[in-house]
């Protein structure tokens, strides 16, 4: 895909790496990425696709800016308390690259809706903050096939991973976390806190692997378990197996 003389300029430090190049910009300028919440990890990650380039975003969330979000949703201002966040930040969106084509869906994803909500998109980010969410996106990415990066945060930890379910010997989030859906089963960031910080890793982290897929630099993803410790800190990689009993992508 052809850019013109303004995107040349602007993607410049990308398009100088040999890993990206003009071709790899064409790539992420042609890409469709949905994003699943406009919180901690969505934040940084929309902030990072939209100035990466990313010719269409789609920002899924139904919840309003709090106080308490501003923390670690750097999206958000003090101004911005009350607002429904994945309208203020399709707004940041256009005010920082008018090249992309951005749409807030004002919605919570539920099995109703699903397929209407992530549809015509290439990678879908979820950094949404609870099983049900998350299970319901990772059943449909692999039922169409749609590469799944999921983010996930709490306290000084954070954790990333790239899920491809649908082929033979790769994994889907279901496999990684069995059957859990009981939100009583899952810790809030406002029962356990988070710092901050650590959703800004999380989030640019989500997006670099975004656009990973949408490239194809570096080595393949798909399967790996990143998992960071924010205290000690250190990083270590798991390569998560494929559960031949998973009733998404098992036999």
């Amino acid at each position: 895909m052809d850019l013109t003389d303004e995107e040349l300029d602007r993607y410049a430090r990308h398009i100088v790496l040999k890993q990206v190049g003009g071709t790899g910009q064409g790539l992420i300028k042609k890409a469709r990425v949905t994003v699943i919440g406009a919180g901690g990890i969505g934040c940084p990650a929309i902030q990072y696709l939209a100035a990466a380039g990313v010719g269409a975003l789609t920002i899924i969330d139904d919840d309003r800016v709090s106080l308490a979000n501003l923390q670690r949703q750097t999206l958000f201002t003090t101004g911005d308390v009350g607002a429904l966040k994945a309208e203020r930040a399709a707004d940041a969106v256009r005010a920082l690259n008018p090249h992309v084509a951005v749409t807030a869906q004002v919605a919570r994803i539920t099995a109703a809706n699903v397929a209407e909500l992530i549809v015509d998109t290439d990678v879908v980010l979820d950094g949404c903050d609870n099983f049900a969410t998350r299970l319901l996106v990772s059943d449909h990415c692999t039922r169409v096939h749609i590469p799944l990066v999921s983010a996930a945060i709490g306290q000084f930890q954070g954790q990333i991973g790239t899920f491809r379910g649908w082929e033979a010997g790769a994994p889907c989030y279901r496999c990684f976390v069995g059957d859990a859906h009981d939100p009583d089963d899952c810790d809030s960031c406002a029962e356990q806190g988070v710092l901050g910080a650590m959703a800004g890793m999380m989030g640019s982290f989500a997006a670099m692997e975004a656009i990973r897929l949408v490239t194809g630099f570096g080595p393949e993803a798909t399967g790996k378990l990143h998992v960071f410790d924010g205290i000690a800190p250190m990083m270590r990689t798991i390569r998560l197996p494929k559960d031949p009993a998973c009733r998404t992508c098992g036999q």
